[in-house]
């Protein structure tokens, strides 16, 4: 057992004995569902269809691509976390599977196949109809309310996995040696300067 494992079970069983009736046994059931859900690559879709995630997975992919600096939205299981969102809060569910279907509509509608099915190229062209919502044209405006949404639960499962947060070169409580403060120029920039 890591010390991981053990603050887990030490804050599971303080939990267990302050509620009547719970048994060891029902700890052991409540720490190991926590371990399923630590790690989001091992996760089944539990709310979509196998076409609905990966209409997903194309989709997030699009919205944060993998780059030189990091993975894109599936490396950071951003699918997962928006599946597992919408078991957390069932009001989300309406919502998601609404734009995945509103995506294969209106690729189907435009380049005849389903989003999943056409070419990168076609879901270029769709995505640049409904990315900028000030540019959008009227018969496209579900579209882009529901690309926002998605781009929105995109971004909090990307930025808030692992890849995300090293994407961002967030060192966490790391204690610094010193501190020389911002820069003369990152000062200036917002019209301060240590002399006043």
């Amino acid at each position: 057992m890591n010390r991981r494992e053990s603050l887990k079970l030490m804050a599971v069983a303080s939990l267990a004995a302050a509620i009547p009736g719970c048994t060891l046994e029902s700890v052991d059931k409540a720490a190991a569902r926590v371990d399923g859900f630590e790690d989001l690559s091992k996760r089944k879709p539990s709310q979509m269809s196998t076409h609905e995630y990966t209409t997903l997975s194309r989709l997030v992919d699009y919205i944060i691509p993998a780059d030189e600096r990091s993975g894109g939205a599936t490396d950071a299981h951003v699918p997962a976390f928006i599946d597992f969102m919408m078991e957390d809060t069932p009001d989300l569910s309406g919502p998601v599977k609404e734009a995945l279907q509103w995506m294969d509509s209106a690729s189907t509608r435009l380049f005849g196949s389903l989003f999943v099915e056409t070419s990168e190229e076609n879901n270029h062209k769709l995505l640049s109809q409904i990315a900028y919502p000030d540019d959008v044209k009227p018969d496209m405006e579900d579209g882009a309310a529901i690309f926002t949404t998605m781009r929105d639960l995109t971004a909090s499962g990307f930025w808030s996995s692992k890849v995300g947060v090293e994407d961002l070169g967030y060192m966490g409580n790391t204690p610094q040696p010193s501190w020389d403060g911002c820069s003369h120029e990152a000062m200036e920039h917002i019209g301060l300067s240590y002399n006043s």
